[in-house]
């Protein structure tokens, strides 16, 4: 038997069915009995939505009022009617089993599946397999149109059913038309067999993906904006109702590791990467996930691994991965399997457990760990931040791709800084300045394409290019080197800011549309050193250019090369060493800042990082200046940082909202130079309110 299902939801229709992620209002189902060619009584159910704001397409062609659904049953109660009146047709006909039959794909994987998955209650076995009328129909008349542009209208046509859409209310046309359909399909001259009925994945599954495999780029996305704290389970669950292949879910890490809001999923089929492109800006909690469209070669790059360890550590199938971050570097594979306990045992004892190690064979402090079930693995999350050894433990969920990604990509014997190239010159003073201070005379140009240059960002200005001040446009990268979308111009006045904002905005470059909002210089710099800028206000920054403030290096004996940016920002004075005594002071020679040549440009990159979870502290390489320059800077004048004796001691993972108050009284008990702790490092107003954002201080 066949239960012929059709619904409609409070937004698009049609085509567009499901991609706003608008609620279910509406069901209407009949059973129909293939071998007696029988049908039971036709049913119409409204469904109470969250939201009764129903879209102006919606009213028109349903017909249906707020008011109306105002008195329906909700979703879960609708669908436990569905199972009732499903059995007891089935019954009267004598049948017992039965598979659902809607017209197309969109209703039952894009609509059912992840409504009900964000309402947190679970679909009967029967809506994880379905027939597609239209690619049924489509095999039994091969001379019809293509599956695509297939509608209950065209198939109807295409048979000659003379049905009038007219005279029916909307859902019910629709379900007797496809009946008549399917028992065209079964006449005499046709003897179709319903024979291989699509399928939905229960649960999503794990497991690794080698480099030699050959991936499909018609079948990959990029999903951006995700919480950190995401796992691949939680991408699958977004992606509620679409097959993702096994080991299909890749989170992707910067250089450091972190987990920066991107991953890549890979689907079954081109068809299924379809319906994931139409759930671009759908809603992972409160936040709104965009995805594109990406390649083969993107995936495997992110999740293929050649490692034998790496291969063997996740052979076994089926298993949830726990990472493990800032194990003491002397814990062994016992001092991990005892902190877990008994109420989490790992999979396979020792063989369960895999700790990275950097290229020489050190430890890094982190591991990952395999567990058979979830209870498992939830008990170990339990354990997040408790005590081994002298050192708290973090645990996060995990993946396959993560686990190849941080073994094999992470620790290979790469600067987090890379090797600047020759040659490199002083920048005293740098060439330019950003601009400062709280007039809009600047704008931000928001979702660009990624293939876009200066020369399109100067094309797309127009006639207001001659007002754009010089060295005043400002690219975004993300955290790879890529374009992130964003832009900053400078321009000569806050009128001419204004002009561009109201005449760019929403023009399209190249097959984009283009936000132009108006904002200050503050603003823009607080973007370009890793801060947001979105509805609510500054967000800060959530790193502060960790090559600025090394943990320890040689007092003043070479010069750490930064980047041209933070070069801008920074007085030299910033580069703080780890001890120095008076003596020292008087007798050390100047920084000197270094950038290369090539870095003066007209036009300069930043950097804006993404919010992630911490990492393991890392190691930072500094590269020497030429000896005749930091000889001829020593020559220079030169203001000691510390004006008097005294001990330099930096915070870090301090809260946000924390205030010189709370930095005060942390320190109670301790001698301090209160003349000195407002400020502490000679340098620029620009560069002061950068170091002295919350988060990280510096204290005398």
């Amino acid at each position: 038997s066949l239960v012929v299902l059709f619904g409609a939801t409070a937004g698009a229709y049609g085509a567009k069915l499901g991609s706003d992620e608008r609620e279910l209002i509406l069901l209407v189902w009949q059973v129909v009995d293939l071998q007696n060619k029988k049908v039971g009584t036709l049913h119409k159910s409204l469904v109470k939505a969250d939201n009764l704001d129903l879209s102006d397409q919606c009213r028109e062609v349903s017909g249906l009022t707020p008011e109306g659904l105002g008195k329906a049953e909700p979703l879960d109660r609708v669908l436990q009617q569905f199972s009732q009146l499903v059995s007891s047709d089935l019954k009267v006909l004598g049948r017992s089993s039965y598979t659902l039959c809607s017209d197309g794909q969109l209703l039952i994987r894009q609509v059912l599946h992840p409504e009900t998955s964000k309402k947190n209650f679970l679909l009967s076995d029967c809506f994880y397999s379905f027939y597609d009328l239209r690619k049924e129909f489509h095999a039994c008349y091969p001379s019809s149109a293509a599956v695509k542009d297939h509608t209950i209208k065209t198939m109807a046509e295409y048979l000659g059913l003379g049905t009038d859409e007219a005279e029916e209310d909307f859902g019910v046309w629709q379900v007797k038309t496809m009946v008549a359909i399917i028992f065209s399909m079964l006449s005499e001259g046709c003897n179709h067999v319903f024979a291989e009925p699509e399928t939905v994945k229960h649960k999503y599954e794990t497991g690794p993906c080698s480099k030699s495999e050959t991936v499909d780029s018609e079948t990959v996305i990029r999903a951006r904006g995700l919480p950190w704290q995401s796992s691949d389970q939680d991408i699958a669950r977004f992606f509620k109702g679409l097959n993702i292949a096994k080991g299909g879910v890749a989170l992707c890490l910067n250089s450091q590791g972190r987990r920066n809001g991107e991953a890549l999923v890979r689907f079954v089929n081109s068809e299924q990467r379809d319906l994931a492109l139409e759930r671009h800006k759908h809603h992972m909690g409160s936040r709104y996930i965009e995805v594109y469209k990406a390649t083969g070669e993107e995936f495997l790059k992110i999740a293929g691994g050649t490692s034998n360890e790496v291969a063997q550590f996740l052979s076994k199938e089926n298993q949830v991965i726990i990472r493990m971050r800032g194990l003491p570097f002397t814990a062994t594979q016992e001092d991990v399997l005892g902190f877990l306990g008994p109420e989490c045992p790992v999979t396979g004892g020792k063989e369960g457990l895999l700790f990275v190690k950097y290229p020489d064979g050190r430890p890094t402090g982190d591991a990952f760990v395999l567990f058979s079930c979830e209870e498992y693995a939830q008990n170990a999350l339990k354990k997040h931040k408790e005590i081994l050894g002298k050192r708290y433990i973090e645990l996060f969920r995990s993946t396959a791709a993560e686990v190849q990604q941080v073994v094999l990509n992470r620790y290979m014997s790469t600067p987090l800084i890379p090797t600047l190239p020759t040659p490199i010159i002083p920048v005293i003073p740098p060439p330019y300045t950003l601009a400062t201070g709280s007039i809009r005379d600047c704008v931000r140009l928001r979702g660009l394409p990624y293939t876009a240059g200066i020369d399109d960002i100067l094309e797309f200005m127009g006639d207001a290019t001659g007002d754009i001040k010089p060295h005043g446009v400002h690219m975004v990268l993300n955290q790879q080197g890529r374009p992130s979308g964003d832009a900053f111009i400078q321009m000569k006045s806050a009128d001419k800011a204004f002009m561009v904002a109201q005449k760019c905005h929403k023009k399209m470059m190249k097959d984009r549309y283009v936000e132009v909002f108006q904002c200050s210089g503050e603003e823009m710099n607080f973007v370009l050193m890793g801060g947001t800028l979105n509805r609510s206000g500054l967000s800060p920054p959530p790193c502060k250019l960790p090559c600025l403030s090394p943990p320890a290096y040689a007092a003043f004996q070479t010069a750490a090369v930064i980047p041209a940016e933070a070069a801008a920002l920074y007085q030299p004075q910033a580069l703080l060493p780890s001890t120095r005594t008076p003596q020292a002071s008087a007798a050390a020679p100047p920084t000197v800042t270094y950038y290369p040549a090539q870095a003066a440009q007209l036009y300069m990159n930043y950097t804006a990082y993404y919010p992630s979870p911490p990492v393991s502290p890392t190691t930072v390489g500094y590269i020497a200046a030429p000896p005749g320059a930091v000889a001829a800077a020593a020559t220079a004048t030169h203001t000691p940082i510390l004006p008097q004796p005294g001990a330099l001691v930096r915070m870090q993972g301090l809260p946000y909202n924390t205030g010189m108050k709370e930095i005060l009284s942390f320190f109670q008990g301790y001698q301090y130079a209160p003349d000195d702790y407002n400020g502490l490092i000679q340098l620029s107003d620009q560069a002061r309110s950068v170091l002295q954002a919350p988060k990280e201080w510096v204290c005398l």
